[in-house]
C-alpha cells in the first residue's frame, strides 16, 4: 500500500511537472502572421524606472510587482517619497546605473551623486497615479509588463540605437561627446561629428570614433566615409527598418528637429548614414502621428519620439509628458487604425530611479515601465515574463512575418501572453488633459534643458 501511495505520489509529481512545462512552452510560443495586428506603435519617453512610475499603482491594485519603499546600502528601508511633477536630475550613465544596481543586490542608489542622504535620497521617489492619470488609466485598462528591462545598462542614445538595431554595434552605449568638428552642429548622430566610445571586441579596449553607423553603398564622392565625418572601423549593421523595407511595408519616425539634443538627439535616424541620407523623409514631427492616427494613415511601424517637453525626461513636467501620451494614444484610439493597432509605452532608462528587480540575467539594465495598448491586450493582465526593449522588435518581427535582426531578437519573449487576437475590446478609458499651473509653467520657461545635457 505504501508502495503504491509513493507510485501515486510521482505519478501525481510528474503530471504536474508536464503541466508545468507545458505553461512555459505555451509562455515562450511565439505570435506567428497573420494576425489582427497591422500597426506597431512605439511611444518611446524618457529616464524613468518601473517603481518610480508604476510601483504606487501596483501596491495600490494589488496587480503587480512594485514596492513603496526602498533598501539603501546598508540595507535599511526607507519610503519612496511622493515625487514633484518636475523631474529631478539624477545621473544615470553606465557607471551610475551599475553603482544603482550594486551586483544584483539593488540598494546602491544612495551611491549615486545625485541621490546620497546630503541630496534627500533624490531618486527614492515614486509618482501617484494620479500625477499621471492618463498612463494610469491606460494601465489598469489594458497590460502591465512588470519584467520589462533595458537592454543594457546605458543611457539615451546606446538605448536608441538599440531600439531598431537589437545590438550597439559595437558602441559601449557611452553619450556621444563633442569634437572640434562639432561645432554648433545638433544631435548625437552621424551629422553632429561628435565621436562615442566603440570597441572592436567585448575584451578590446575603447577607442573614440564617429557616433555613426555607415553605410558604405553611398555615393563614395559625397560620403567618402559611409556618412561618418572621418574614417570608422565601425560596420552597416542592419535595423528593423531594413526589415520592412524587405517586406514592403511602411514606417516613420516621429521625431522632431529641435534646438540642442532634444528630440533631434533621440530621434534614432541620424544615427544611421543610411537613414539619414537615403530614408531623411521618413523623419517626420513628432505631431504628426496624431494627424495620421486621425487620418487612417499610420505605417506598419510608427516610432514616435516626443519633443523634449513632453519626454518626461529629467528637469521636464511628468504631468505634461502625460498629457502627450494622452494626445497621442486618444489620437490612435479615436482613429480608424485603432482596431488593427498595439501600442508599447515605455522609457528609455532608468532616470536613474530606484526599482527593487534584480534584472534576471547578466549585462541586462534596470526595470522599466511598460504598458500594453491593443483592442486584443488582455484587459488588466500582467505579464511577468522576462523581457528586454528587444522583445518590441520580436513582436513586430513575428506580426508582420519579418526575419529576425540577431540571435537577440531571434529568441526574445514576444509579449505573445498580453494579446488575445481571438476577441477585441473596444471599448476605452478617455483620456484627460490636465491643467499645469502658471507658477510651473514659468519655472519651465526659465530653466530650459540643457543642450549638452549628459543624461
Amino acid at each position: 500500500m505504501r508502495l503504491l501511495r509513493r507510485v501515486h505520489a510521482v505519478g501525481a509529481l510528474a503530471v504536474a511537472l508536464l503541466v508545468c512545462l507545458a505553461a512555459v512552452a505555451r509562455a515562450q510560443t511565439p505570435i506567428t502572421a497573420p494576425t489582427p495586428i497591422k500597426h506597431v506603435v512605439v511611444i518611446y519617453q524618457e529616464n524613468h524606472s518601473f517603481d518610480n512610475v508604476l510601483g504606487k499603482l501596483c501596491v495600490a491594485d494589488r496587480r503587480c510587482d512594485g514596492v513603496t519603499k526602498g533598501a539603501l546600502p546598508n540595507d535599511d528601508v526607507i519610503p519612496l517619497s511622493r515625487a514633484d511633477d518636475v523631474v529631478l536630475g539624477i545621473d544615470h550613465n553606465m557607471h551610475t546605473q551599475k553603482v544603482a544596481m550594486n551586483g544584483g543586490k539593488m540598494n546602491g542608489f544612495a551611491n549615486i551623486p545625485a541621490c546620497t542622504e546630503a541630496k534627500h535620497y533624490a531618486c527614492y521617489t515614486q509618482y501617484y497615479p494620479g500625477q499621471i492619470p492618463n498612463l494610469a488609466a491606460l494601465a489598469r485598462r489594458f497590460v502591465i509588463s512588470d519584467r520589462t528591462f533595458s537592454m543594457n545598462p546605458i543611457a539615451s542614445w546606446g538605448a536608441h540605437l538599440e531600439l531598431v538595431a537589437a545590438q550597439l554595434d559595437g558602441f559601449t552605449g557611452a553619450l556621444p561627446v563633442r569634437t572640434p568638428a562639432s561645432r554648433a552642429l545638433k544631435g548625437w548622430g552621424c551629422d553632429s561629428n561628435r565621436d562615442a566610445a566603440w570597441r572592436a571586441t567585448p575584451t578590446a579596449q575603447a577607442q573614440m570614433v564617429p557616433s555613426c553607423v555607415p553605410d558604405f553603398s553611398l555615393d563614395p564622392l559625397r560620403y567618402p566615409y559611409g556618412g561618418a565625418y572621418r574614417p570608422t572601423p565601425v560596420q552597416y549593421v542592419p535595423t528593423i527598418m531594413d526589415r520592412l523595407n524587405e517586406a514592403g511595408l511602411g514606417w516613420r519616425i516621429y521625431a522632431s528637429e529641435g534646438p540642442g539634443i532634444g528630440s533631434y538627439g533621440w530621434a534614432i535616424c541620424p544615427t544611421f548614414a543610411e537613414c539619414l541620407y537615403k530614408q531623411r523623409n521618413r523623419m517626420v514631427p513628432s505631431e504628426q502621428v496624431m494627424t495620421d492616427a486621425r487620418n487612417g494613415s499610420l505605417p506598419a511601424l510608427s516610432l514616435v519620439i516626443p519633443e523634449g517637453s513632453n519626454s518626461q525626461h529629467n528637469f521636464d513636467s511628468m504631468l505634461k509628458g502625460d498629457n502627450w501620451i494622452g494626445n497621442v494614444v486618444g489620437a490612435i484610439q479615436d482613429g480608424p487604425d485603432w482596431a488593427h493597432t498595439a501600442i508599447f509605452i515605455t522609457y528609455d532608462d532608468c532616470g536613474c530611479f530606484y526599482d527593487h528587480v534584480r534584472p534576471p540575467f547578466n549585462g541586462w539594465g534596470l526595470r522599466m515601465p511598460m504598458v500594453i495598448i491593443s483592442p486584443y491586450a488582455k484587459p488588466r493582465y500582467t505579464d511577468s515574463h522576462n523581457a528586454t526593449f528587444v522583445s518590441m522588435l520580436a513582436f513586430t518581427e513575428h506580426v508582420f512575418g519579418l526575419d529576425p535582426l540577431s540571435a537577440r531578437d531571434a529568441h526574445a519573449y514576444d509579449y505573445g501572453n498580453s494579446f488575445n487576437f481571438e476577441k477585441a475590446m473596444l471599448r476605452t478609458p478617455s483620456m484627460t488633459r490636465s491643467h499645469i499651473s502658471k507658477r510651473e509653467r514659468r519655472y519651465l520657461r526659465a530653466h530650459p534643458g540643457d543642450p549638452d545635457d549628459p543624461t
